[in-house]
């Protein structure tokens, strides 16, 4: 397909492997071109089939898939000598020479190392799937007739996006450039108080495609694990999803309640680790985590908004009663989280006796201690099993309140 064909709908095949990459990529795809029908595909076995019933008019494809790799799908895909021939980009971790020279043998429209040049590849985008000056609008799909916000909520834990931003990402990269480039801990610093960026970057870090030995449980050690570019691209294509920021105030406001809860179980958890000669940086993060799920429950309600739905008196504390702990449960579960790390959630909300490690202890005791009122006296937390066990009594509790 050429820039003058682009007033029809395109069918663009996107072959990763890396569910985050592949995510980003279609995210890419849809914000240029929103009306674009696509095809994914996370090995080249299945795009090679796809390929062998279809036209596509773009291909986006990784040269590592598992299966069928792309310079081979790329290879078939020039045999078939279609005229204009098929616009291919194709994506590597291969900068060598001798890789150059071997893809540029099959022709593609571009090879691209990873990470990905973000700007780069949106302008290439552009130009193969939009006209000179050209942009395309698309609208909100409406409702289904008689679906209920329940019916609409259940449709949609198994595929939410997670918990909208509550920083500005974009901000953030802005002010941890240095001279020398990037400052990692300077940006770890700017986006630790946001749950969706920190649970997307290290669910990306631990990837099957990325993960490497020690799992990563912190967004330093994702951002590490990931490298300046690759996480400023997920932290980027973060920013250009649906919903992305909150702007109902109804649930702006239960949003800003859960960041507050979330950061302040995080500090407590930090301070009483760190006291302890504990993990204080997983801590932290699982403190950041425990509302993960509520969140999402509010970004859907945000899509329901969008999509013309209405909420009514209560609607939106009732949503969070019902569905709040099962988004939490399945985003944690899908994005494959660290098992220690979802134990040290699941601690903030239950402790029933057994055997608990000290950091989940930390955590039990940290998040009822961000329950309490600033009216409500700490004696009862002090005397709880979990605050006897770790040896916190109430003078300390009151000082950890009062940092």
């Amino acid at each position: 397909m050429t820039a003058v064909d682009s007033l029809a709908v395109p069918l663009v095949l996107v072959a990763e492997a890396d569910p985050w990459e592949r995510d980003l990529l279609v995210e890419l795809v849809l914000n240029v071109r929103c009306d674009a029908v696509l095809e994914v595909c996370a090995d080249g076995h299945q795009a090679r089939e796809w390929l062998a019933h279809h036209q596509a008019d773009l291909i986006i494809a990784d040269w590592g898939l598992p299966g069928t790799d792309g310079l081979t799908l790329l290879h078939g895909v020039r045999q078939q000598r279609r005229q204009p021939a098929v616009p291919f980009i194709l994506l590597s971790n291969r900068s060598d020479k001798a890789s150059v020279r071997e893809a540029v043998l099959q022709a593609p429209t571009a090879y691209l190392t990873k990470p990905l040049n973000m700007d780069g590849l949106r302008q290439r985008l552009e130009s193969l799937l939009l006209s000179s000056g050209e942009s395309i609008t698309c609208e909100i799909p409406s409702l289904a007739p008689g679906l209920t916000l329940s019916n609409f909520l259940e449709n949609h834990r198994e595929s939410a996006e997670g918990a909208p931003l509550s920083i500005d990402v974009r901000g953030a990269i802005t002010q941890s450039q240095g001279k020398d480039g990037l400052d990692a801990v300077k940006l770890s610093q700017t986006l630790r108080s946001d749950p969706h960026v920190t649970a997307v970057l290290i669910a990306a870090a631990n990837s099957s495609t990325q993960h490497r030995g020690t799992p990563a449980q912190t967004l330093s050690q994702a951002l590490q694990a990931l490298g300046p570019t690759q996480s400023i691209n997920l932290i980027n294509g973060l920013a250009v999803k649906r919903n992305a920021t909150l702007t109902d105030q109804t649930l702006l406001d239960h949003a800003q309640r859960f960041w507050a809860a979330s950061r302040l179980t995080a500090e407590y958890a930090r301070s009483m680790a760190r006291s302890r000669e504990l993990d204080q940086e997983r801590c932290f993060c699982a403190g950041l985590l425990h509302n993960l799920g509520d969140l999402a429950v509010l970004r859907c309600l945000q899509d329901w908004l969008t999509a013309g739905g209405e909420l009514e008196e209560g609607a939106v504390e009732a949503a969070l009663k019902n569905f709040g702990a099962g988004f939490g449960s399945t985003l944690r579960t899908r994005w494959r989280l660290p098992l220690e790390l979802r134990q040290l959630i699941a601690s903030v909300y239950q402790f029933a006796g057994g055997v608990y490690s000290r950091e989940a202890l930390v955590m039990n005791v940290a998040a009822q201690l961000a329950r309490l009122g600033p009216d409500e006296e700490v004696a009862a937390l002090a005397n709880s099993k979990p605050a006897r066990l770790l040896k916190i009594g109430a003078s300390e509790l009151n000082r950890l309140r009062l940092v």
